[in-house]
């Protein structure tokens, strides 16, 4: 059942109107960030799962699964349709066959280099801010992801 806004608003806290403008901002980038996965013939979770993969240094498909919240069942799909693009190669793990490894392949690192960049580029809503406000909304979500 759907809380009611007046029940919202009696338990909003500073950090709950900071989590709600940080979605907000975040959706109102949507369309900008989807024109970019569809520009390359991407989907969310195969940009999800090159932002995983480095080259040479594999990782269990299981890892993927866990970053994308699924089966791992469900990640063969997504693995299937970036390595027929020559973007992940799969490989068996060194000392069990059973496990499946991934990895980018040079063109994947590529791909994935390419809209890391693209994606980093700060929205207007952000450069809009003065320097001194960018530097303390930076250093705030620093501090708030125990990078402070």
């Amino acid at each position: 059942m759907p809380v009611m806004a007046t029940e919202t608003r009696q338990r909003t806290t500073p950090a709950a109107e900071a989590w709600q403008l940080f979605w907000r901002l975040f959706e109102a980038q949507r369309p900008k960030v989807m024109a970019i996965y569809r520009e390359y013939g991407l989907t969310p979770p195969q940009l999800m799962t090159l932002r995983r993969l480095e080259e040479n240094e594999p990782v269990p498909m299981s890892e993927v699964a866990r970053v994308l919240a699924c089966d791992a069942s469900n990640v063969t799909g997504i693995i299937d349709r970036l390595e027929d693009r020559g973007l992940v190669k799969r490989g068996d793990a060194p000392r069990d066959r059973r496990v499946k490894m991934l990895e980018l392949t040079p063109e994947g690192a590529e791909v994935r280099a390419v809209l890391g960049e693209r994606m980093g580029v700060p929205p207007e809503p952000l450069t809009d801010l003065s320097v001194a406000d960018q530097r303390a909304l930076r250093d705030l979500l620093r501090k708030a992801l125990g990078e402070a």
